[in-house]
């Protein structure tokens, strides 16, 4: 009988020591897909704006740009991310996209010196061949001074610059927000000649 009873309280403590291993394993299991959500990416900085605080990554994966934030930059002890700056980061899975949540390395010897920066198109006076169209912003930078605007997939990007918006009123552009906007052809593409924000009083057009 007390011999029973002996291994019948080692069965309890082998199931018990088998459960708590079970536990063990399910929570190091759970901790390893949280970290599977965690992806490597190398990639060059698109450019990244001190001022609006963020900026994107294109990687070399061809997967979609990833967005650094100014915070998750100064937290591994960056200032800024120059243009064009290689840059290795541990990015998770959003849901409007990738975010880098880690800065692993950032290699500023790539990175474009200001003179080497696309020259602002500016001052080029275009004549203008549309009406008043309407058109989205898909990115703006207000330190480098210029941007461009979509009318959608599969039309020509149209190049906007500081010069443009200052004529018309228009300190910066946010991208997502809606304008009106006259282009033309310019010498590298279609440019605006003018721009005006969508809450604006609009000229009428004849």
């Amino acid at each position: 009988m007390a011999s029973d009873y002996g291994t019948n309280s080692l069965n309890l403590r082998e199931e018990g020591s088998s459960f708590e291993k079970g536990r063990r394993e399910a929570s190091q299991s759970v901790a390893e897909e949280n970290a599977l959500e965690l992806i490597q990416v190398s990639g060059r900085i698109k450019w990244f704006d001190v001022a609006k605080g963020f900026g994107f990554i294109v990687p070399d994966n061809g997967m979609p740009d990833v967005l650094l934030h100014v915070t998750c930059l100064r937290r591994d002890g960056y200032q800024a991310a120059n243009e064009g700056a290689r840059i290795v980061v541990e990015a998770v899975k959003r849901p409007r996209g990738f975010q880098a949540s880690r800065v692993v390395s950032l290699d500023d010897s790539t990175a474009l010196h200001p003179s080497e920066l696309p020259l602002p198109r500016t001052h080029v006076q275009v004549v203008p061949t549309s009406g008043l169209e309407p058109a989205i912003v898909k990115w703006f930078n207000r330190l480098r001074g210029f941007g461009f605007l979509t009318q959608g997939e599969g039309k020509p990007d149209i190049f906007v610059h500081m010069e443009t918006l200052r004529r018309y009123g228009i300190a910066e552009l946010k991208p997502g927000e809606q304008v009106f906007v006259r282009f033309g052809d310019g010498s590298k593409g279609l440019m605006a000649a003018e721009v005006r924000l969508a809450d604006m009083n609009l000229p009428h057009s004849h």
